[in-house]
């Protein structure tokens, strides 16, 4: 074969190449787009994850989806992978974390709908009643943003502290207690570290995770928190993606009659379920 004819050959090579890499691209993006039927969520260890395999996929799966799950060890991980499109959707986090997580970390992720949650509430530690509550006691809070400000405006619900009214309970800290008449102590640490540590505290307060996690009855809160529309957990999934069927199939699992019938016979007192969206 001449040299002109090697360079023929090696352009119509080159050309079937990059026709078949379209091909196979195409057929990538119509297997992610809006009518896929595999979906991949990331599941973390706690109710919500459960939650979903047992009450939503099964409505899913009637409709032909087949679902699977990649285990995650924080929601940060979780986060990292939806917004890179390693997975399709989570269930573990409220907006006050999605948002924070899209500005730190240049996210696009977007929520879906409100989905059922466990409250924060305030629990025994050294002390079984807040009419116990002494001067300088100390109570043990979660030290991650969102879920710290929640402690306090649950700890002002209890009528242990004033907080600043022009402070948006959303973000409130410790230094927006303007009233703490028995001079409590509150230490902010790891929320997985509070139940091992609960009886060095008079009181602690952890958020529902947490209580299932450490297998404490819910029952048992001394307080539990009027859950602001920030905490509600929801369906998360990638700006791109909001509009596919799937999501919407998803969301409409959530908020169907078959899942909050689920709802009433499984729900032990642990879950504050909201008004379908």
């Amino acid at each position: 074969m001449t040299w002109k004819g090697v360079k023929k050959f090696g352009v119509l090579a080159l050309a079937v190449v990059l026709g078949a890499a379209v091909l196979a691209g195409c057929g990538n993006d119509s297997a992610s787009g809006s009518n896929k039927k595999e979906l991949v969520f990331s599941k973390s260890q706690g109710p919500y994850s459960e939650l979903f395999e047992q009450g939503v996929k099964p409505i899913l799966e009637k409709k032909g989806y087949t679902i699977k799950a990649r285990d995650m060890s924080d929601l940060l991980q979780a986060d990292v992978a939806l917004n890179e499109g390693e997975v399709d959707f989570n269930v573990e986090q409220h907006t006050a974390y999605m948002d924070n997580f899209n500005k730190k970390q240049g996210g696009h992720l977007v929520a879906l709908t409100p989905i059922p949650t466990v409250p924060a509430g305030i629990y025994a530690g050294a002390k079984h009643n807040l009419n116990q509550i002494a001067d300088g006691d100390k109570i043990a809070v979660p030290n991650d943003a969102s879920n710290t400000a929640r402690a306090y405006a649950l700890l002002q619900k209890a009528g242990l502290i004033t907080l600043d009214p022009k402070k948006d309970l959303s973000t409130v800290t410790q230094a927006d207690i303007i009233e703490n008449p028995h001079h409590l102590e509150f230490v902010e640490m790891k929320s997985l570290t509070i139940p091992s540590v609960r009886t060095d505290f008079a009181f602690i307060v952890i958020t529902g995770s947490i209580v299932y996690n450490a297998k404490i009855d819910p029952s048992t809160a001394l307080l539990k928190e009027d859950i602001l529309p920030h905490l509600l957990l929801q369906l998360v999934v990638s700006d791109k993606n909001k509009d596919t069927q799937w999501a919407k199939d998803i969301k409409d699992a959530y908020n169907s009659e078959e899942f909050k019938d689920y709802m009433k016979t499984h729900n032990n007192g642990l879950w504050y379920v909201p008004e379908n969206k």
